[in-house]
């Protein structure tokens, strides 16, 4: 078993306000499906070392515990390198970077579109789904479309003040796809979908259920 975790290369979200991966959300999974056996490949759209969001730097517990995550993220695949490969799932962990470059990335919506029309596992956290807004199926429908699914909430990002702040609202757009989406009754509580082969969690506390439920499907397909 191969897994692609394909992380943001981005650093600003705006010229005030740094960005870049939230650790957490790629810590928690990477370390559950490497401990189950599942190769995993980092990929970015630069490539090379991932940045991370200034909010989510590691103690020094979190250092020690997801140190093998760590380093993972010091060198990461140019996603152009990598976009003729098959994988058995593909993994989107957020951050708001996603919202900057991967929402946009042509590679990465042509890699998960061939995935998808394959039926191979596509999983994303958070504003992972950000890059999986503007991919489309093989009949030309938005991936997203009619797929209960989940992603960080409008709600959440009012509590994060950066409502008024990122260039689009993850929710809305998602349901803007046809997305079923659908969320806790909480905010910044656990929640995870699936739909088939897609899983989408909705917040970094949703990524260990996420990850779990990826090792799950992985290892009994």
């Amino acid at each position: 078993m191969h897994a692609l975790f394909v992380t943001t290369s981005a650093t600003q979200l705006t010229p005030d306000h740094p960005t870049g991966l939230w650790l957490e959300e790629f810590a928690v999974p990477y370390l559950a499906v490497t401990g189950a056996g599942i190769r995993v490949t980092v990929a970015s759209p630069l490539g090379g070392a991932v940045p991370l969001d200034p909010k989510t730097e590691p103690n020094d517990d979190e250092r020690q515990r997801w140190a093998p995550a760590l380093h993972a993220l010091r060198h990461s695949e140019r996603l152009a390198d990598v976009r003729d490969a098959w994988f058995d799932a593909v993994f989107l962990p957020g951050g708001h970077g996603p919202m900057v470059d991967l929402v946009t990335d042509t590679t990465l919506q042509a890699l998960i579109s061939r995935h998808d029309g394959a039926g191979k596992l596509i999983a994303a956290v958070c504003h992972g789904p950000a890059g999986l807004l503007n991919v489309r199926r093989a009949d030309g429908q938005p991936l997203l479309s009619g797929r209960r699914t989940t992603g960080f909430t409008n709600a959440e990002e009012t509590l994060s003040r950066l409502k008024d702040v990122v260039p689009f609202l993850l929710e809305d757009e998602m349901k803007v796809r046809g997305a079923d989406f659908h969320s806790a009754l909480l905010p910044l509580i656990s929640h995870v979908e699936e739909d088939g082969h897609l899983i989408t969690g909705q917040n970094p506390r949703s990524s260990q259920a996420v990850a779990e439920l990826l090792v799950k499907r992985l290892t009994t397909r």
